[in-house]
């Protein structure tokens, strides 16, 4: 299993983030909850969305300016609610299987998965105030 490294809000300590854990990640220095942001691909899709708090399902590509701007909001946004959301990125040019598997027409589309099943939907970039008031219903 494969995992990211991300720095710890708390206390900069940089840690590794497993795709798929039982629980939250947290900071092996000061034990605050981690910002679980991973990459995912269509041989790692179904692992990487079992989490026990809501996922946020970044679908995009890398030549797509509004998911380029994007994310970098959707990544403030998981190290705000960090123990309390999992950011999961997929390029949907890697992975067409993920594209068709949701049905994606437009990038970026956004997901909330809870428990495995589709709980929102939206497409297009928004401010991180929308994104923020959005994602919140489901924490």
């Amino acid at each position: 299993m494969s995992s990211d490294v991300v720095a710890c809000p708390a206390c900069g300590t940089r840690n590794r983030v497993p795709v798929a854990a039982s629980g939250t990640p947290t900071c092996a220095k000061c034990h605050a909850p981690l910002p679980w942001i991973v990459a995912a691909d269509d041989a790692s899709f179904d692992s990487a969305i079992v989490a026990k708090v809501p996922v946020l399902l970044d679908l995009w590509a890398p030549w797509c300016a509004p998911c380029r701007m994007v994310s970098p909001i959707l990544e403030r946004l998981a190290t705000d609610n960090a123990g309390r959301l999992k950011l999961v990125k997929v390029d949907v040019d890697e992975s067409p299987r993920i594209m068709t598997r949701f049905g994606v027409q437009a990038i970026p589309t956004l997901v909330i998965l809870k428990d495995g099943e589709e709980a929102s939907r939206q497409q297009g970039a928004g401010s991180r105030a929308q994104l923020s008031a959005w994602i919140g219903r489901y924490l």
